[in-house]
């Protein structure tokens, strides 16, 4: 069990936390949420200790482990992979270090073998004799091949070392696990696996995740953080979004209801306060008004962006046809005699191990690339708007937002782009900011107004969620579930993917997989599982998205 006692923290002038008080105990699992710059990530620091707050105290019992995912991919390089999936367990790691040293020396005493008795009954007491199998599984789990297990941190790829690093977290059955962000670079089954260990698992979590569909999977509380305040949910994701809005219509009622009675009472007071016979009636109303208190407070800090796709025009049935695309890059061949028709009304989800396929065939649709051969032919009622994983090239230039937004508008009036750039929250003074210092998470609002600028019917996303924190990733889901048109789109975030596809097209080395159902439904398919097998030559590739 971690408790937090009145944690206050504050940057300058700007106060973070306030008397935050808020126990965690075991056997719940804790989904940390806020907008962005709430103060998640601080939080879980000043929990795991590598923060102090200004003033209060974490009470963690003397004989409780912390488990921390580690954010630095560099702090283990000169350990071996295996050795640093059990220093997740410090005591246990020194006690086998000790002991190993004392086992190598040439000079062997009788106090080196008293010294090693010791350790061994401690090693044997902290499960050391199953640490290394207990590693491996977790290892496994997470998708790292065994041959890697014996290499250095340093030889390993960024995305391979995140697991790691997660499976350091877990090792040991800590009392208390924080988790900032553990989906990261996770194929599927990786996070299928995870949610499984989380949900067998005894003690506590604490996690924070921009997956909603992991966060109702796992959690059994929402510790919500909100204007420097935390406060905590019984329920998953979806059932927090529920109460939440309850709450938010109530306070909304209400504040509504106290503003009719003050005006009411303004109005008699101003009135009668003049007019001897009624002044003790106005001078009593008065009294009430000032005793209303009216809730002058917004009920949340979050700001929900407004996303909505409107076509100028409908879609006829002629979408897209592609005919024998081919694509070799750097030698290597992205993909080969690809057939496609895309039909009215798809909605449609590019997933598989094969990032790169997915971005070429959409930036190939997109006009952004050539094929090396075949043919692609958009139908004559069909106009497009794409969505690039990267939009680095969109703001290369020093103009404001305004005059950004105005280039791809042919309704040049100031007041219409605003509009445009307001419905993701960019107001005032904001929408002439420089468009070459805008965040990540801007610069993809940005986009997503040029896109719902365009009018287009045809919408080609490539991971649009990217740098977007829930809020926003909520309301672009919404807006591409309600689109009326044809969506060709790729996500790593698994509710987006599963609410928005009616069809799903993997790429694999052998061609596609191309299925007319659910992201669920495609993943629990016998169907899709031997289309899979027979793709990947009855190796089993694990699928992402």
């Amino acid at each position: 069990m971690i408790t937090a006692s009145n944690i206050s923290l504050a940057f300058g002038k700007r106060s973070l936390f306030k008397e935050v008080n808020i126990k965690f105990t075991p056997g719940n699992c804790y989904g940390l949420i806020g907008a962005n710059g709430a103060g998640k990530s601080t939080f879980m620091k000043i929990l795991s200790g590598e923060i102090e707050a200004d003033s209060g105290d974490i009470i963690i019992p003397n004989n409780e482990r912390l488990g921390v995912l580690a954010q630095d991919h560099f702090a283990f390089d000169e350990h071996s992979v295996m050795d640093t999936v059990i220093m997740g367990h410090k005591k246990l790691f020194e006690i086998m270090k000790e002991k190993d040293a004392i086992y190598m020396k040439e000079d062997f005493s009788d106090a080196d073998g008293i010294r090693a008795s010791e350790l061994e009954g401690d090693f044997a007491e902290l499960g050391g004799w199953e640490a290394e199998s207990e590693a491996a599984t977790l290892l496994s789990g997470l998708g790292v091949d065994e041959d890697l297990f014996d290499k250095k941190m340093a030889d390993l790829e960024d995305n391979v070392k995140v697991r790691i690093l997660l499976a350091q977290a877990l090792f040991g059955n800590p009392d208390t696990l924080l988790l900032d962000e553990p989906t990261n670079h996770l194929d599927l089954e990786s996070i299928n696996w995870l949610e499984d260990f989380l949900l067998k698992f005894t003690n506590t979590v604490i996690v924070v995740s921009h997956d909603r569909h992991f966060l109702n999977k796992v959690c059994t509380h929402i510790a919500d953080i909100d204007y420097g305040k935390i406060t905590v949910f019984v329920g998953n994701y979806f059932f927090w979004q529920q109460a939440s809005q309850m709450i938010a219509k109530q306070r909304k009622d209400q504040s509504k209801k106290a503003e009719a009675k003050a005006a009411e009472l303004k109005a008699f007071i101003q009135r009668f306060s003049a007019n001897a016979a009624k002044s003790k009636q106005a001078t009593s109303r008065k009294k009430e008004l000032d005793k209303l208190e009216l809730d002058d407070l917004p009920t949340t800090s979050r700001r929900f962006p407004y996303v909505a796709f409107k076509p100028e025009r409908e879609t006829g049935t002629i979408i897209l046809e592609v005919e024998g695309l081919s694509k070799t890059i750097d030698g290597e061949v992205i993909f080969k005699d690809l057939d496609l028709t895309v039909n009215k009304g798809d909605k449609i989800a590019l997933v598989g191990p094969n990032n790169y396929a997915k971005t070429v065939f959409m930036q190939i649709i997109s006009g952004e690339m050539e094929p090396d051969s075949g043919s692609y032919n958009w139908g004559v009622t069909t106009s497009q708007s794409y969505f690039p994983k990267d939009n680095t090239e969109f703001f290369n230039t020093d103009i404001n937002m305004t005059d950004w937004l105005r280039q791809y508008s042919e309704e040049q009036d100031e007041s219409y782009i605003r509009g445009f750039l307001g419905r993701m929250l960019f107001s005032g003074d904001e929408s002439l900011k420089s468009v070459n210092v805008l965040s990540g998470g801007e610069k993809v609002r940005c986009m997503l107004s040029r896109m719902m600028l365009s009018a287009a019917n045809v919408l080609i996303f490539d991971e649009p969620t990217a740098h977007l924190d829930l809020e926003s990733i909520t309301s672009l889901n919404n807006g591409m579930v309600e689109f009326t048109e044809v969506i060709i789109f790729s996500s790593h975030d698994h509710e987006i993917v599963n609410t928005v596809a009616n069809r799903i097209i993997e790429f694999t080395p052998a061609g596609i997989i191309d299925k007319q159902m659910s992201f669920d439904d495609y993943l629990t398919s016998e169907n899709v599982k031997e289309a899979r097998d027979k793709a990947y030559g009855g190796s089993h590739l694990r699928l992402t998205i």
